[in-house]
């Protein structure tokens, strides 16, 4: 928590140098969790994972099998995973991971899933019925 404290303290020095208005949602606030788990996506956008039907993990990008660490504290599977760790060990392993919803990567990196660059797979057929549902509100 130190270290959190002191990366915090460092953004709002820089963020005051630069006169940035510092905002900040409620803790009590619903979409609390949900904007950290939106900054973390900004973030690592190209790191996202998709659970398959059949139970595994397949890199978005590149489909690489993967497995969701077993320091990993999640209750559930989630559909897509931001992680922030590559683990190769025997098999290959995601940690680090928080849940993300689908339209999340569209919203935040249309460039990077762009449906013509992904290769066939589970995500991409999902990544192409949120664009559809996007144009049809469009």
């Amino acid at each position: 928590m130190k270290s959190a404290d002191s990366v915090r303290s460092q953004l709002m020095r820089i963020m005051n140098r630069f006169g940035l208005e510092l905002k900040s949602n409620d803790f009590h606030d619903k979409n609390y969790y949900v904007n950290i788990r939106k900054a973390i996506l900004s973030g690592f956008f190209m790191q996202v994972a998709h659970l398959e039907r059949s139970g595994h993990y397949l890199t978005i990008k590149d489909n690489q099998v993967v497995a969701l660490h077993p320091s990993t504290c999640l209750a559930h599977k989630p559909e897509f995973a931001v992680y922030n760790e590559f683990v190769l060990t025997s098999k290959n392993f995601i940690r680090m991971v928080s849940d993300v919803k689908a339209e999340w990567l569209v919203e935040m990196a249309p460039h990077y899933y762009d449906i013509k660059s992904l290769k066939p797979c589970e995500a991409k057929s999902r990544l192409e019925q949120i664009y559809i549902k996007k144009q049809g509100r469009a």
